[in-house]
This record gives structure tokens, sequence and C-alpha cells, in this order.
């Protein structure tokens, strides 16, 4: 099997902005997002495509797709989140990951038109990645 970036991101021999983790999944700032705050949540371990997602783990990944949902509403002021997996076709990498992304009416977002930003500096990328990680935090475990 050929080199998997998304494998090399979980074993943290690639470096990534993680936004959330837990035992079986990993959440990180797209590197080209679609707008500020695009996250792709992953498997820890490799798993191809959704076919190949076992059914101890489909819960656990919805239920984290989720809360990265309302993470990106609380912590960026979105309306939403267009939450989405490419399976096979149009999957860039061969690893099982869902997009999260933050939505705002008239944000420019159509169909599966993606106009790809990148963040304004590395300040900007560790400012959204902050709020992203907070609102988790705070989502999982309120006060």
């Amino acid at each position: 099997m050929p080199p998997c970036k998304f494998c090399d991101i979980a074993s943290r021999q690639a470096p990534a902005a993680l936004v959330f983790e837990d035992s079986s999944t990993l959440a990180f700032l797209d590197h080209r997002p679609l707008f500020p705050g695009h996250i792709l949540l992953i498997p820890h371990r490799h798993i191809g495509n959704l076919a190949e997602l076992p059914d101890e783990l489909s819960a656990v990944l919805f239920r984290n797709a989720r809360l990265l949902a309302l993470a990106v509403e609380t912590a960026l002021g979105a309306q939403g989140a267009f939450v989405a997996l490419n399976n096979k076709v149009s999957q860039s990498v061969p690893h099982l990951h869902i997009h999260i992304v933050p939505r705002t009416k008239g944000d420019g977002l159509r169909g599966f038109f993606w106009p790809r930003t990148r963040y304004q500096d590395e300040g900007h990328l560790e400012r959204t990645r902050g709020l992203l990680s907070g609102a988790v935090e705070r989502l999982r475990n309120p006060a």
C-alpha cells in the first residue's frame, strides 16, 4: 500500500493543525479550506472508504462529525455547516474523511463547486484552530 497522508497525520509523522482527537478519530484543519474553519475528520486507523467502515466505528465517527458541525457554528459564528464525505470518486486522499465546512448565507458555495482559499497566515490558521478546539472542548465538557 502506498504511503497515506492522513495515516501520517494520525501517527504524527506529518504536521496538521489539530482541532479534536479521541481514541478513534482525529480532526484537523484542511490546508486548502473552502472557508476558514474547514475541518477534516478521519478515523485514526486506515479505512479507505465508507464501504470499509466497520459498524462499531460508524456511530463515533458521525457523533464526532455532529460535534464538529456545532463547533464551527459556536466558534466561528457560522449559520450552519456543510458536512460531506466523498466516497472513492473525488476522494483526493484514499483514507475515509468527512469535511465539515462552516456556512453562512451568501457565502458563494454552490453545489459542488468548491473555490479553495488559503488562511491569511499561520496566525490566522492558529486562531481558527484554537477557536474550534475550544468550542469542541466546551461542547464535550459543559461547565
